[in-house]
């Protein structure tokens, strides 16, 4: 890759990173389903120009079916669980999970559409669930709601965007992604407003919160789209995707500096499995298993 490539890359992935954040700070304020709805509407705002001009509305409207359940599952579902999950977990523990995407990807492509597994691929999903125990572990002693459930909500998350990735795959390949990206998030934020507007919080979320939503939409989630698939087009996909390994860490760094969360043996541990599934399950890292 070019210097600039690699630039864009670890751009998009602190970009990415801060999503969890900004989703730990205003989710108080908002709740989960109106802070989500106003981030994909946002998003939809500053992509739906860009879709304008280079004339691809027309593709929206002709696979609005699968975009309308990419949207539902790649976005609304997981993006709401993930707003739940954060305040309770943090930012760095909420990123380490959401690293578990490709190892879900990998169930459900061989489940659904008999992709192969490799033994080593196989490893690779036990040693990054062995990843996500321990950081179960971690927060034992503290009561169902504080611990597990938003472990499972996380993973809920990332076993949807696995659930999307197979259905684009089967149903939206060789679709213009921008045509994808803005219908998604088009639908995402219809489904969401209902819910959004009875669950809308009785006092108004303060300036400071406003403007974290504002970031999520524009930088966390339009900008971003655009970024990835920028990436994509120059670097190809298999390269652009490595973006979920630096999520991770710039998660935990973000937390660290703004939000002052501890990070413990436990949790790099957790993540040093998790990341290192994930690498062995999408095949990042190969080598020959030698059986006696």
């Amino acid at each position: 890759m070019r210097l600039q490539d690699v630039f864009e890359l670890v751009l998009l992935a602190a970009i990415w990173g801060s999503s969890f954040l900004y989703m730990r700070s205003a989710t108080p304020e908002f709740g989960a389903f109106a802070l989500v709805a106003m981030r994909t509407g946002v998003a939809a705002l500053c992509l739906l120009p860009l879709l304008f001009m280079r004339k691809k509305v027309s593709i929206t409207l002709q696979y609005w079916r699968p975009i309308l359940f990419v949207g539902i599952v790649n976005t609304a579902i997981p993006f709401v669980m993930f707003s739940y999950s954060t305040v309770l977990l943090g930012a760095g523990l909420a990123s380490i999970l959401n690293a578990t995407a490709p190892m879900f990807g990998a169930i459900v492509a061989f489940l659904w559409l008999r992709e192969k597994l490799t033994g080593l691929a196989v490893l690779g999903l036990f040693i990054g669930f062995g990843g996500v125990v321990v950081i179960s572990l971690m927060r034992t002693g503290i009561d169902l709601h504080l611990s597990v459930l938003p472990v499972l909500a996380a993973l809920a998350s990332t076993c949807a965007y696995g659930i999307a990735a197979c259905y684009t795959k089967k149903h939206l390949t060789g679709v213009n992604t921008l045509a994808i990206a803005t219908g998604s998030q088009v639908f995402a934020t219809l489904a969401l407003l209902p819910f959004a507007v009875v669950l809308w919080p009785q006092q108004m979320p303060s300036f400071n919160a406003w403007l974290q939503v504002i970031v999520l939409g524009v930088a966390c989630t339009g900008f971003a789209y655009i970024l990835y698939f920028r990436l994509i087009a120059n670097v190809g996909a298999a390269k652009a995707i490595t973006v979920a390994y630096l999520v991770p860490v710039f998660g935990v760094l973000w937390g660290v500096l703004f939000l002052h969360e501890v990070v413990s043996l436990g949790m790099l541990a957790g993540a040093g499995l998790i990341l290192l599934g994930v690498s062995l399950t999408t095949g990042v890292i190969k080598f020959r298993l030698k059986l006696a």
